[in-house]
This record gives C-alpha cells, structure tokens and sequence, in this order.
C-alpha cells in the first residue's frame, strides 16, 4: 500500500485546508482546554487522529508529546506516526483508535461524568473483570512512563480512550508529561485537581515518580467506585488501603515508584 502524501510532510501552510486537500475530514473536535483543534480524517481507507496547535502554549505541549513518544512505547500507549509543521505552528499524526474519552471536557462544556450514558458512568457500569483489565493496562503503561524516566503530568480520565466493544483501555494525549524529576516553576501543573498531587499546587516543588504513584492512586480510586462522589466503592479493603498509601499527601509516605504501586495492588486484587 502506498504512503499517503501526510507521512511525507514536513511543512504546509495550513492543516485543515491541506487536510480537506487530501483526504476527508470526517470529525473535528473544536473549542478544546487545549486550545488546540483535532481531526478525525480519512484517506485510502484508513483513518487517523490529527492534531494542530497555533498557539505558542498549544506548540510547546505538542513538542513535548513528541518527546515522550520518543522515549516510551507500549500496547496501551496510542502511538505518534509523524509529525509536520504549519504555517501557524505544529500537527501530530496518530492511527484512529476505536473507543470513547471516558472524559471530554471543553472550554464551553465541564462536568457530566455522572450522566446516564455517558463514557464515564457507563464504565462504571462494567464487570468488575473489566474494569480491573482497563486497570492494569493503565498501570502497565506507567511502568513503561517509569523506566523512561517520564512522569505524568496532567493524567487523568480525559486521556483514557476506552473500546466498550474491544474492551480495552488506551492513553491518549499524554501532552503534558515530561523527564522528572523536575521542579515546578509555576503555581500550579496543567491537570485536573480529582487527580493531582498536593505538590502539583506549589510553586518550588520537586515532582518525581512518587507524584505520578499520586495521579495513578487517584485513578484507581476514582475508576473503581460506581458513583462521582466516591460513595460506591467496588473494591476491597485490601485495595483501598493500597489507595491510601499511594494517595498520601507527604510523597515520602507514598509508594516510592510505579513498580510498587503495581506490585502492592496486584497483592490486593
């Protein structure tokens, strides 16, 4: 099968044009926190993820997902194809991935993960077989995060793709992570407060491996529980008190890496 003209650009002028020049733009998702615009298109019969920025902000966050996709690869990880500049800044070229954001927030549109049929609720939903699959495939990816020597930032239920139909999770979006350890230069990380550590709020602060235990205890505590108000958890003791020590608000009294978060809460499960 020939190439499609995408995975040989370097540089165009304009992303949608040159998109709707090409091939077929099928979805476009606008008006996201990023700032940045995201095509679904489609061209000899395949279909792909395709995502622009403009802004010096949105640049700066895409030339770290570059960076990332470089040093870390794995089955639950959507991986980056290519990359090309613009006129007005940078797109990334990733393969379409079936399945739903179990979070889409936009910058006219928050909340909804409780309503009925939503991503979010109708995970909740699942066999918890299911959902301890989705789990381990989120902790397997961080394993791969940790040996890298990347941390998370900004992870949370807005970069979990999930295939109700396949049953499997993805991660998408992983714009923000970064080599760690690293001290936070601003008042606060990118991300959402559900999900992040207390240091992510203070300017000064070392952030490592045991703030992305933090974001991960979080996840597990927030996707395990059948409510949005953390009143129906489906879990055990055994695994809530992993929580715990994954969640504590002093780094030092958290799991010391990924490894033993994972190794903790396979004992648990």
């Amino acid at each position: 099968m020939t190439a499609h003209p995408i995975f040989s650009a370097i540089h165009v002028p304009a992303l949608e044009p040159y998109l709707a020049q090409t091939g077929t733009i099928f979805r476009t998702f606008a008006d996201q926190d990023s700032g940045c615009i995201s095509y679904g298109f489609m061209a000899a019969g395949q279909r792909w993820f395709v995502k622009g920025a403009s802004t010096p902000d949105g640049v700066s966050s895409l030339r770290r997902a570059i960076s990332v996709h470089k040093a870390v690869a794995h089955s639950a990880i959507v991986p980056l194809s290519h990359s090309f500049r613009t006129d007005e800044g940078l797109a990334l070229v990733y393969p379409w991935m079936s399945g739903e954001v179990l979070y889409h927030p936009t910058r006219s549109r928050h909340g909804g993960r409780a309503t009925p049929g939503s991503p979010m609720a109708n995970f909740r939903q699942l066999p918890l077989p299911q959902v301890h699959a989705a789990l381990d495939s989120l902790l397997s990816a961080h394993l791969a995060v940790e040996k890298a020597g990347v941390v998370a930032v900004d992870l949370y239920d807005g970069c979990m793709l999930y295939d109700f139909e396949g049953r499997r999770m993805m991660l998408c979006d992983l714009d923000e992570y970064r080599p760690g350890p690293f001290t936070l230069q601003a008042d606060r990380l990118p991300g959402s407060s559900r999900y992040m550590a207390p240091e992510e709020f203070v300017r000064g602060s070392v952030i490592d491996i045991r703030t992305t235990v933090f974001n991960l205890g979080r996840a597990l505590r927030l996707l395990l529980d059948a409510d949005d108000e953390e009143k129906q958890w489906r879990g055990t003791p055994s695994q809530l008190a992993a929580i715990k020590k994954a969640t504590a608000a002093e780094p030092e009294r958290r799991f010391h890496s990924v490894r033993s978060l994972v190794t903790a809460w396979h004992a648990a499960t």
